[in-house]
């Protein structure tokens, strides 16, 4: 089976020998995954906020790591900065990230966040045009994509999912922003996060959730009467709306 082009990625190479133990003090999973395939995982600010997810996966002396292409910049400079002494070297490539549904072709590798989400592929070609409605699938399964529901510097990612999305571990010591993740996770319940809802009638992605006038959340990416929302549950119980649709939500 030929892959579908992934549009807007970039693929970063880490590499030196130092690589592995200087990612492993720094993203929220544990690089001990490499050995199993793909590793999906997130870089944090110190406060425990967003700034980059990625994946992550062994290419001989290196590490590959495909990221979304608005991010890479950023986060290629913020790996920098970490570097100090380590032997550790960042880079660009050629390669073009693929993914696709179904029998997968050698050399693929299962995306790690749902098994709805197929294999990812890299390669110097570039695959053929996207022929799966992948928002759909994001929105059916909850999954957050770079710069829509995920935001620089202001989301969780315990918010976001990535505890049931396998891109956080929390057995593998520190990591930049962990002691936040950590307290988020053993010490309080959450009370705002993304879910898939129900819509009914017109809006926009975008669109703030209201509950009976009071702010409830936002809509994002939408595809047909379902959509990812943000939502703050103390206030799902209420009658939601978003612009001229009727929100619903436990589904």
């Amino acid at each position: 089976m030929t892959s579908e082009a992934i549009g807007g990625r970039s693929v970063l190479a880490i590499g030196g020998k130092d690589r592995l133990s200087f990612l492993q003090g720094l993203i929220t999973n544990d690089v001990a995954r490499l050995a199993g395939g793909l590793v999906y995982a997130a870089l944090l600010t110190p406060q425990g906020k967003y700034l980059a997810d990625f994946f992550l996966i062994a290419d001989g002396e290196r590490v590959l790591l495909d990221v979304a292409e608005p991010l890479a910049g950023g986060l290629a400079r913020r790996l920098a900065m970490y570097r100090l002494r380590a032997d550790v070297s960042i880079e660009a490539t050629g390669l073009v990230p693929g993914r696709g549904l179904g029998e997968p072709p050698e050399g693929a590798v299962a995306d790690p966040r749902h098994p709805a989400l197929g294999w990812r592929l890299y390669s110097q070609m570039p695959g053929g045009a996207p022929a799966t409605d992948w928002d759909a699938l994001r929105v059916a399964h909850c999954i957050p994509e770079s710069g829509i529901e995920l935001i620089p510097d202001e989301s969780y990612i315990l918010e976001c999912g990535f505890e049931r999305l396998h891109g956080v571990d929390f057995r593998k010591g520190c990591y930049v922003g962990q002691e936040v993740t950590a307290r988020m996770k053993h010490k309080t319940e959450l009370r705002k996060g993304l879910v898939t809802v129900g819509v009914e009638g017109a809006a926009e992605p975008g669109a703030e959730i209201l509950a009976d006038g009071k702010a409830a959340g936002r809509l994002h990416t939408r595809a047909g009467d379902r959509a990812i929302a943000y939502l703050r549950f103390d206030r799902a119980g209420s009658a939601l709306r978003a612009g001229d649709a009727r929100i619903t939500w436990p589904l």
